[in-house]
């Protein structure tokens, strides 16, 4: 089910919850985590070595994202610079790195496929600003139930920068979002924005 949201500027923020609860991506895997932001995300390799400072491949620090191999299925967490001695520890490459030798991630040497897949991401604090707005535009995989409840929540203040949405090819209105009965399946959710006038 494709869902296409038009929204004014600066109700995009809100949106951002779902981004770092995670979505699902559909791309190419057995590739390097160098490969997949920067070239399968299209994020430019001196943003990718500069502001993403902390990375989690499958729930263990990185720190050489050109060796660390993403599979099928991954799960992937990035953040900027984080604030006192944990950010300087998880810090990809960091002075600290080495106390946290025994969580780090390690490739195993096992030949991996290049081929389809999906990976489970997760963004964090400054990168939401940077990154989110490109995520949200080109499109990201979404639980049916994080998209119900995401929009069952919402207030007012929200929906009053609501300008339209399309199920599927078909237009809907607030109402029928509000009560519709998800599939149950990844939602593909865009949102599109414009300045408020």
């Amino acid at each position: 089910m494709n869902l296409d949201l038009h929204f004014k500027e600066d109700i995009l923020p809100r949106f951002y919850q779902i981004l770092q609860k995670g979505f699902l991506m559909k791309v190419k895997v057995g590739c390097s985590v160098t490969e997949l932001f920067c070239g399968q995300f299209n994020i430019s390799p001196e943003y990718f070595e500069t502001r993403v400072q902390t990375i989690f491949l499958d729930g263990n620090p990185v720190d050489d994202t050109r060796s660390a191999i993403v599979r099928d299925g991954s799960h992937i967490a990035i953040s900027g610079a984080m604030p006192g001695l944990v950010g300087a520890v998880l810090r990809k490459g960091g002075f600290y790195s080495s106390l946290r030798s025994g969580i780090s991630h390690r490739e195993n040497g096992e030949d991996m496929l290049y081929e389809e897949g999906t990976v489970f991401l997760k963004i964090f604090n400054l990168l939401l600003n940077d990154l989110g707005k490109d995520f949200l535009k080109k499109g990201i995989w979404v639980a049916e139930e994080e998209i119900n409840a995401f929009l069952k929540k919402q207030q007012d203040d929200f929906w009053k920068g609501f300008d339209s949405a399309k199920l599927n090819g078909k237009e809907v209105q607030q109402e029928e979002l509000l009560n519709m009965k998800w599939p149950d399946n990844p939602v593909f959710l865009k949102v599109q924005t414009h300045n408020k006038k």
